[in-house]
């Protein structure tokens, strides 16, 4: 691989269509890079639960590396159960803006081995990556 400089996140997209509270879902988010990636650890990406249904209290939730080391496609995952706490219908679910938090990982361009420029989520690209309502 040949590096263009440090990688850097280009997109961020929901892999996740629909989320069920009553069936239970797994939340899957994709983060795209501008180059190969090495991961090691378990980094973490934080969704944002709005609150929009009955009650109040829930989420953030917090993601947890799952694939694409060596790849420009990172997957982060977190699976909810069947008539969870977590959630409520007409919750609305956001990336939002923020760091990829490391959790004692790493996440390096695999071309030169260097650390990767950016693991923020910027604004533009947590909000172009929409939402996500939970429902019953």
């Amino acid at each position: 691989a040949t590096a263009v400089g440090s990688a850097d996140i280009g997109e961020v997209e929901w892999i996740t269509t629909t989320a069920d509270k009553s069936d239970g879902f797994t939340l899957s988010v994709r983060v795209r890079y501008n180059e190969l990636v090495t991961v090691t650890g378990n980094p973490t990406l934080a969704v944002t639960n709005g609150n929009q249904g009955t009650g109040s209290g829930r989420g953030p939730h917090t993601l947890v590396y799952a694939s694409g080391s060596g790849t420009t496609r990172l997957v982060f995952s977190l699976a909810i159960a069947a008539g969870n706490a977590a959630t409520n219908a007409d919750d609305i679910l956001s990336i939002g803006a923020q760091s990829i938090a490391l959790a004692g990982g790493t996440i390096k361009d695999t071309a030169d081995g260097t650390t990767a420029s950016s693991v923020v989520i910027s604004s533009a690209l947590g909000t172009a990556a929409g939402t996500l309502t939970v429902v019953a």
